[in-house]
């Protein structure tokens, strides 16, 4: 949710630059530009999101996969918008990509900062009961045997 926030406010502030500077034609191009970012990445992030869940081995690949599709889809978008002529007639074509650089960045820093904020579990947590082993051994605090040392022969002079 964070990366959609950031994105759309980056979109929506290119717009509004691109209204002030160039006009109408620029603010068109900067929206439709913010909303094929988070259309894709959107999607994009759907797909991953759930396959991470389903099946948690095949993550990498499809994020792989995914984002590969997305930069053809977008490339194909952009030769679509250009033979298309609503670059020429209703939108500016410069402030589209623009607003595409920019509403991508931040997109990105979006998931940068919930990335950097989420409590992600790295390692199981040692069970409760007690640690007690055979053979005189003892266990650590994550569970592991270790050789019990405390007794070991002295070599005599």
């Amino acid at each position: 949710m964070p990366a959609l926030a950031a994105a759309l406010a980056a979109g929506l502030v290119t717009a509004m630059v691109g209204a002030l500077v160039v006009g109408t034609p620029a603010a068109g191009g900067a929206l439709a530009g913010t909303a094929v970012v988070v259309v894709f990445f959107g999607l994009g992030a759907t797909v991953l999101q759930v396959t991470t869940r389903v099946v948690p081995g095949a993550s990498l690949l499809v994020a792989l996969l995914t984002y590969t599709l997305q930069v053809v889809l977008v490339g194909l978008v952009f030769v679509v918008l250009g033979d298309s002529g609503l670059l020429d007639s209703i939108w500016d074509g410069t402030w589209l990509g623009v607003a595409v650089i920019v509403a991508t960045f931040g997109w990105l820093g979006g998931h940068l900062w919930s990335s950097m904020r989420a409590r992600v579990l790295l390692y199981d947590l040692p069970s409760s009961e007690p640690a007690t082993t055979t053979g005189g051994g003892r266990r650590d605090g994550l569970g592991r045997a270790h050789a019990d040392v405390s007794g070991a022969d002295e070599v005599s002079r």
